[in-house]
């Protein structure tokens, strides 16, 4: 008998209350993945967002920050390593924290040192080291989101994977207020309020508290319990343990879904094209817009993740109320409406409350997408496989995104402010038009 997709077409349980829907989030599963979800947030930015920031006020041009941004594929091809970390061990660690926590310690370790190395590297002497260090994060991080969706998975029923996922997206987002915020007030502190301009010093002092901030991770990993992973049948040669390791989770999960398995590969390729594509310029655009670190750090950093905080909360009960597929059709179309009031503001003028109001707009969509988009993605892996078909999933939603945003920088440079921001809000269409179909097929479900 075929095997079916367990939660997509599952008989649906009654809604929970909403006083039981919020007491999930004082679960102890819900409360590791904050500050797991804080370990996975901070080195985002640090080698994207806040880089960029860092790179124009050092003097890069625009297209070459575009094209730095391809650092960020990494995250789009952990697919290709998750099957190691789904199921090789590492020697000595995992025999004594287990699968999950030892790969979650060892590519903590892999960021920090890469931060390190972004912070004694000066891009305005030479951009290379700094390159070959935010790779370096990038990789760390990416390997450290393999083994902690595989953790978030296998930590609770699927019935609480929207309220893990809007816990992890709390601790994500609050270090986001950290790793863009922080960075730009420790930097601006060291920097002094009579320099202006680019000082080495200072970012460097940033980078190095961010280096140290990862010891939150580490800590969560060494505190907390390995989940009870899915039993895995022994492999008797090197043949089978590639056919289980490679073969078997992407193998199970085109048979769960056969041709659905498409539709449901393409919306996950586009469903965040909007934000992405639209995110690798936005520092570039504040510098150009001559907002100071201060106004940039206050507003983007703590009014807009906030909102994203407040987004995620709220998507995250809406989708354990009123199923996921709903929500993911309103923050596919609030992504895309929110990226419009960007271009009203490249005409608006240096104008911080109006950075407020769109940045807020922008980041509360965002958290309501985001929450109902993993727990989405959660609900389409197997527990067997749940390292290498969420890597495979999280990649697709990243791969095409950071490809064309890779050319960003030149379209700017082409056009101007405004059109790119209309042009990324038109790149949201697609997506209403994916979503509704996957919808439709699985409206049983939902």
């Amino acid at each position: 008998m075929q095997e079916k997709p367990s939660t997509l077409t599952a008989t649906p349980a009654a809604p929970l209350s909403w006083l039981a829907s919020w007491r999930i989030y004082l679960q102890p599963a819900s409360l590791r993945m904050l500050f797991l979800g804080f370990a996975a947030g901070l080195p985002l930015l640090l080698v994207l967002g806040t880089l960029s920031f860092r790179l124009r006020e050092a003097g890069i041009d625009r297209s070459t920050i575009g094209y730095l941004s391809w650092v960020g594929l990494a995250y789009g091809f952990k697919w290709v390593w998750a099957p190691l970390v789904d199921r090789l061990p590492i020697p000595f660690l995992t025999l004594l924290l287990g699968r999950r926590r030892s790969w979650l310690l060892l590519a903590q370790s892999v960021v920090m040192l890469g931060l390190v190395g972004m912070a004694l590297s000066d891009p305005s002497q030479t951009l290379g080291p700094v390159v070959w260090c935010a790779l370096m994060v990038a990789l760390g991080s990416a390997t450290q989101d393999i083994a902690l969706d595989a953790f978030r998975i296998e930590s609770a029923e699927p019935t609480q994977q929207a309220a893990l996922a809007a816990s992890y997206q709390t601790g994500y987002r609050l270090a986001m207020i950290w790793a863009g915020a922080g960075v730009l007030w420790v930097a601006a502190w060291v920097q002094g309020n009579t320099v202006t301009g680019y000082v080495h010093a200072a970012w460097q002092a940033a980078y190095l508290v961010m280096a140290a901030s990862m010891m939150v991770g580490w800590a969560t990993v060494l505190l907390s319990k390995e989940p009870q992973p899915a039993a895995l049948p022994p492999a008797r040669n090197l043949r089978e343990w590639l056919q289980g390791a490679l073969v078997d989770p992407f193998a199970d999960f085109l048979r769960r879904y056969q041709w659905q398995a498409v539709l449901i590969l393409s919306l996950i390729a586009v469903y965040r094209i909007s934000d992405v594509v639209m995110g690798i310029m936005a520092n570039p655009f504040y510098v150009d817009m001559g907002y100071t670190k201060a106004e940039v750090a206050t507003v983007t950093k703590v009014y807009g993740v906030l909102m994203t905080l407040l987004g995620a909360f709220i998507g995250g009960v809406m989708a354990m109320r009123w199923g996921v597929m709903r929500i993911l059709m309103l923050g596919a179309l609030l992504s895309a409406l929110s990226n419009v009031l960007f271009a009203w503001l490249s005409g608006h003028g240096h104008d911080v409350n109006a950075l407020i109001a769109v940045v807020s707009a922008d980041n509360l969509a965002s958290g309501i997408a985001s929450a109902a988009f993993i727990a989405y993605l959660s609900a389409l892996t197997n527990v067997k496989y749940s390292a290498t078909q969420y890597a495979l999933l999280s990649s697709m939603m990243l791969l095409l995104p950071k490809f064309i945003a890779g050319f960003s920088g030149d379209f700017v440079n082409a056009h101007g402010y405004a059109s790119f921001f209309n042009a990324t809000a038109l790149l949201g269409l697609p997506v209403l038009l994916l979503v509704a179909l996957a919808w439709y097929f699985q409206q049983p479900a939902d």
